[in-house]
């Protein structure tokens, strides 16, 4: 980032990206303040490192990318740091949920518990945040064809974690 103003922008497009960084936190994190204390740790080297960002490629990819490995790095020093989604994760639903429907979203939720961590990972980054394949493939650190199938495992084991008969696993899901 050579001139003051694309610094500012860019941090400007940081602040903008903390809603996603968040949601893509609590993919590591069970705990509001652990979710906190992730992204101000991203948001901290990211802006100490924001020299280092290769303008054209996606900043939410490389934050997420910055996440991903300080997540890392902790879970090396601190092994019994828990990963999971929210317990609470009914209180960030934007509308008022039926009661069915906080059922169901606590079933998936703990369906979502019980995926391997890699699996968990994959379905949150595409299929809930909307990132791309490649995108993914990036922020994790591995092929976009491991992608790909990591993620098809995950579809079709969270099938089976909410119940589904083998005939119900060909239509469309998630």
């Amino acid at each position: 980032m050579a001139t003051r103003t694309a610094r500012r922008d860019a941090q400007m497009e940081v602040v903008d990206l903390i809603p996603a960084l968040r949601a893509f936190a609590r993919t590591f994190c069970s705990k509001a303040e652990d979710v906190d204390d992730l992204v101000q740790e991203t948001l901290t080297n990211a802006l100490a490192n924001l020299d280092k960002f290769e303008p054209g490629t996606r900043l939410k990819s490389w934050l997420f990318t910055i996440m991903r490995n300080s997540f890392c790095t902790r879970i090396r020093r601190r092994s019994r740091e828990s990963v999971g989604l929210p317990d609470d994760i009914a209180e960030h639903l934007t509308t008022e949920a039926s009661q069915d429907w906080c059922a169901q979203a606590n079933d998936v939720r703990r369906a979502l518990y019980r995926l391997p961590e890699h699996h968990r990972e994959m379905l949150i980054l595409i299929v809930m945040l909307g990132e791309r394949y490649r995108d993914a493939a990036a922020i994790c650190g591995c092929p976009m064809g491991t992608v790909k199938s990591r993620l098809n495992r995950a579809r079709m084991q969270l099938r089976r974690e909410l119940g589904e008969q083998p005939e119900e696993m060909s239509r469309p899901y998630l």
